[in-house]
């Protein structure tokens, strides 16, 4: 499967358009996460647990985007984004987002 941000895969004609594709995640912090955070933010650095659930969360968003591309008979998907947001009470938990074209290239 192609994935491209671009609205077209060079060399590759775009034969068939098939529709939207998109691929949502949303998972909570926990308080240890949250904790570490905060120190973090106070002291300064990155907070490799955020950062880890972030990749994770992306890696799966994009594979349920894909899976669905593939269910419509896709063999690409054209521009593709990503979207975040933090949402719940507190703002405990992050949903991730993925969007794009599913098309089928020559």
């Amino acid at each position: 499967m192609i994935i491209t941000t671009t609205p077209t895969v060079e060399g590759h004609p775009i034969k068939e358009y098939k529709g939207l594709v998109s691929g949502e995640v949303i998972f909570g912090m926990n308080f240890l996460k949250d904790f570490g955070a905060s120190l973090r933010d106070f002291f300064g650095g990155r907070t490799e647990s955020y950062e880890k659930a972030m990749l994770e969360g992306r890696e799966t968003a994009q594979q349920e985007m894909v899976k669905r591309a593939e269910q419509m008979g896709a063999n690409a998907i054209v521009g593709v984004s990503f979207g975040y947001e933090t949402m719940g009470q507190g703002n405990s938990m992050i949903m991730i987002s993925i969007s794009g074209t599913a098309v089928v290239v020559g």
